[in-house]
């Protein structure tokens, strides 16, 4: 699939470049919250091996099939347990989905846990409460081979709790095989603010920095994993 509002392709060899600034030798990258591979598939060329991480097997068939060969994992970002470390770790957008700062701290934690020692974790975040618009729109138009997607959404501020947000998801797929299909979801997202993700990160043990990047619209968290032996350097079993 592509997407005319976003580079891929140089977005993926941007990140290789961030991680590679902090770990020149890194060769293994895990992409959570992976979807339909759209980073994925160019992280597989930046790196030795890339293995892909989402909720939905849905999602995972479709990578699958778009990336031959491709590992993947079927897991929840909150609290995947796959025994392994891996150099890099990346999570391109998903964060607004967590439903609390807890949450937050919880995938964090549990990134920080899957990185082997001196491992970059790249988290790409949303809105902060004080730069969200009440009212926000977004369209998308995905073309993927003879398939056609539009995808409209609108925001606004959830009314029980001004850092959550309600966003209705209104999308059309046009097929030439079996027609026209149209969806609406509404989903609950989180603003979380830069201190909310500092707190995050240092309670996993890593300082983090915010780098401002014209690639990335939100800007991205970059974070490294001590080089260091004894806890450091566990598998999470």
């Amino acid at each position: 699939m592509r997407n005319r509002k976003k580079g891929y392709a140089d977005q993926s060899a941007e990140v290789a470049r961030i991680v590679r600034r902090r770990n020149p030798f890194a060769s293994s990258l895990l992409d959570v919250a992976c979807g339909t591979g759209l980073h994925l598939q160019f992280f597989v060329k930046l790196f030795d091996r890339t293995v892909g991480l989402d909720v939905s097997a849905d999602m995972l068939r479709f990578s699958q099939a778009k990336i031959p060969g491709i590992e993947v994992r079927c897991a929840d970002m909150r609290e995947f347990k796959l025994g392994e470390l891996f150099d890099a770790i990346t999570c391109m957008f998903a964060i607004p989905h967590l439903q609390s700062v807890a949450e937050l701290e919880t995938t964090i934690e549990c990134f920080v846990r899957h990185l082997a020692p001196g491992g970059v974790v790249i988290i790409e975040p949303w809105f902060s409460p004080d730069e969200f618009i009440p009212g926000h729109a977004a369209t998308d138009l995905i073309k993927d081979d003879s398939r056609t997607i539009f995808r409209a959404s609108h925001s606004v501020r959830h009314p029980g709790d001004g850092n959550r947000i309600q966003m209705v998801v209104h999308s059309v797929e046009v097929d030439p095989a079996s027609g026209i299909h149209h969806s609406t979801d509404t989903l609950l997202m989180t603003l979380f603010t830069r201190e909310q993700y500092e707190t995050a990160f240092a309670k996993a043990g890593c300082d983090a920095e915010y780098l401002r990047d014209d690639r990335f619209e939100r800007g991205l968290w970059v974070a490294r994993r001590a080089a260091s032996g004894g806890k450091d350097a566990r598998v999470d079993d």
